[in-house]
């Protein structure tokens, strides 16, 4: 059987716990552009491209095996279960919060030779779906997911249709997994989900992120703890004294910005300013050694003009955040924005993700240079494909570095490493 993934971290979390449930029922898990006798696509739908995406993989899975039982799981067989269903070959289709499910429904359309359906009301469940895994294929970092869903309801996402509203995984299960992962000789954990600082929202007692990752600071053997996502709100003066505090936290946050234009925000329905989030910007450089802030910024939102945008861009070159991803805006059905007014020309969009584009790779490269000269702690996770004796980790704020004359046994390790040089994708370390 073979798997192919589209979208968020979650995503990919949730189909290693899938295969992981194959693998148990005795199944082999092969590569996805090879022959198999099932396959699982788990899909995306977060754009109409999305959507296109994961028509076209499922498509290429028929033409590997036209006999082979087909599954579409995840977002877009949440949000269009009978339009999935309708796609030639496709033999099982389930939502967002029936993944757990997958071997039995895979099993029952292979025994009945009939499709199998299973789509929940995804706003009405309210239930954390556990999917565990015991057996990650990379042995240095793990992701674990602790929420999903979202309340928040942004203009121009169907993420709540398609993974409900915020649920939380238990806080003592997230720390007996974290154990279990630390004694299989694992040294960094990211905490992942959909809306990452709710989580806790949803459970009883006084539960939130900085409470778990305080407990998680107890544990021993786990020596690096990363958050995914997150939104600016989260970095109260309460917060950030308690990360100082801490020392497995990594000093990288990725703070989905979309747009710096206050008037933006607002039809997006965002919930801060652009003041709010470089205040929080500031909170985290002020308090937090070497910290590094990644985002997300929407070019061409409906009504976006050119004094917005441009304001947008002014705010991006003030700030310097170390890595932007740019995306431009795309209609999706079902949401608010996809009916909004004053549409953006496709040539608009292209020009002003151009310009975020060229600017981000200013910023990148002068955070790069900025480290030259610096000694940081690697963690070593493989040898460079095409480069024999060079291999590569991250540092605490996630920078790539490649260390030339290496040895197979630092993988898993942390080294101390002196930056050398940089490059536009990584900078060069030299073992001390």
């Amino acid at each position: 059987m073979a798997f192919a993934t589209l979208g968020c971290r979650v995503n990919h979390y949730e189909t290693e716990a899938m295969a992981e449930k194959f693998i148990r029922e005795g199944y082999e898990v092969t590569d996805f552009e090879g022959f198999a006798d099932v396959y699982v696509i788990n899909t995306c739908s977060v754009t109409n491209m999305s959507d296109k995406k994961s028509r076209q993989i499922i498509s290429r899975a028929r033409r590997r095996n036209e006999n082979a039982i087909i599954a579409a799981v995840g977002c877009y067989s949440q949000v269009a279960p009978e339009e999935v269903s309708k796609i030639q070959g496709v033999d099982v289709v389930l939502g967002t919060r029936n993944k757990g499910d997958i071997v039995y429904y895979v099993n029952k359309a292979k025994d009945e030779q009939k499709p199998q359906l299973m789509v929940g009301e995804v706003l009405k469940n309210k239930q954390f779906e556990e999917l565990n895994i015991e057996e990650y294929q990379d042995k240095t970092r793990a992701f674990l997911k602790i929420q999903d869903g979202c309340n928040r309801f942004c203009a121009y996402c169907l993420i709540p249709y398609t993974r409900g509203t915020t649920c939380s995984k238990d806080p003592q299960k997230v720390l007996d997994e974290i154990k279990n992962l630390s004694e299989h000789g694992f040294k960094e954990i990211i905490l992942s989900g959909i809306h990452t600082a709710s989580y806790g929202v949803d459970l009883d007692g006084n539960v939130t992120l900085i409470t778990l990752l305080e407990e998680i600071e107890k544990l021993d053997g786990i020596e690096r703890v990363r958050i995914g996502s997150i939104e600016p709100s989260f970095f109260t003066d309460e917060v950030i004294e308690k990360m100082k505090k801490m020392k497995k936290l990594c000093p990288q946050f990725h703070l989905s910005l979309q747009s710096g234009c206050d008037a933006t925000l607002k039809r997006m329905n965002r919930r801060y300013t652009a003041k709010e989030y470089e205040d929080a910007v500031n909170r985290i450089r002020e308090n937090l050694k070497d910290a590094s802030i990644t985002t997300d910024v929407i070019v061409g939102f409906p009504g976006e003009t050119d004094e917005e945008f441009n304001e947008t861009y002014e705010y991006l070159k003030r700030i310097k955040l170390t890595k932007t991803h740019i995306f431009k805006f795309s209609p999706r059905k079902g949401t608010k924005a996809s009916d909004m007014p004053n549409q953006i020309d496709g040539n608009v969009k292209d020009k002003r993700s151009k310009a975020l584009i060229e600017l981000n790779a200013k910023n990148e490269g002068d955070f790069s240079k900025s480290l030259v000269g610096r000694e940081l702690d690697v963690l070593v996770e493989q040898e460079v494909s095409n480069k024999p004796g060079v291999f590569e980790g991250y540092t605490r704020n996630y920078v790539k570095v490649e260390i030339p004359n290496g040895s197979r046994d630092m993988i898993g390790k942390i080294i101390l490493c002196k930056i050398m040089a940089s490059d536009a994708e990584y900078v060069v370390g030299k073992i001390i």
